[in-house]
């Protein structure tokens, strides 16, 4: 089935949003993921779901020894070699569910965005924690469980088209849900909180953060962003592999 973001006008809408154009710093979980990533000097990464390879790069400014991309999405992967000058950075067409690596590959495994397209979270913990070394670092951000759970991710309009309220229903009925994104239906896969934190306590990792990441103090005053307050849109957890 081919990638939502290899659809031509799909890709027009995500490329003139505020994170496409400008990168990390258009991204308003960035302070905070930021901060929970790990020194990457003279580490091996891995980065699933890796766009435009934006935290590929950024690895690779901070002293990784070598970073690789996966993506699904070839005009991502496009978009991704023409921004990247480091030679040691390479990207891979696949899918993030099925690509595989020897074990105890890598010193880092992160992801930003990506597993809430994922029907199964424990199956990526599992491989993301045979191909990490042991003590590697699994740094991942998702959509918050509370803005996957209801489906359709719009918030409720009163007669005027001002914002009354966030639905969230169907909390612990996992499983497929159909979201607007960008005027598109896009397919996604709503878990709960439990399921991200247990499914990776129980494959192998410890906890070291969880993190609902709200919009930065320098983004207040951007449209709509004062309203993001109002509930979280995302998760960060950070683990280590045991």
């Amino acid at each position: 089935m081919p990638d939502i973001y290899d659809d031509a006008d799909f890709f027009k809408k995500y490329s003139e949003m505020n994170r496409s154009k400008i990168g990390l710093a258009g991204a308003g979980e960035w302070p905070t993921l930021q901060k929970l990533l790990p020194d990457f000097q003279g580490k091996t990464v891995l980065d699933l779901g890796c766009g435009y390879g934006w935290h590929c790069i950024y690895a690779a400014e901070h002293g990784a020894k070598a970073v690789t991309g996966v993506d699904l999405s070839e005009k991502m992967l496009q978009v991704a070699r023409q921004k990247t000058t480091a030679t040691n950075v390479t990207y891979q067409l696949a899918d993030i569910s099925k690509v595989n690596f020897p074990e105890n590959t890598f010193d880092v495994v992160m992801s930003s965005l990506a597993f809430h397209y994922l029907k199964s979270f424990t199956q990526i913990a599992q491989s993301v924690q045979r191909y990490l070394k042991p003590n590697g670092k699994f740094v991942f951000s998702v959509e918050h469980p509370i803005f996957t759970a209801n489906g359709t991710q719009d918030w409720v309009y009163d007669e005027n088209g001002k914002i009354k309220y966030f639905p969230v229903d169907h909390y612990f009925e996992e499983g497929q849900r159909t979201a607007n994104f960008l005027g598109t239906p896009v397919t996604k896969y709503h878990r709960t909180l439990t399921t991200y934190i247990e499914g990776l306590i129980n494959n192998g990792f410890t906890i070291d953060h969880v993190q609902e990441p709200m919009p930065p103090k320098n983004m207040m005053d951007l449209p709509g962003m004062k309203d993001e307050m109002r509930r979280p849109m995302m998760l960060i957890i950070a683990a280590t592999k045991k």
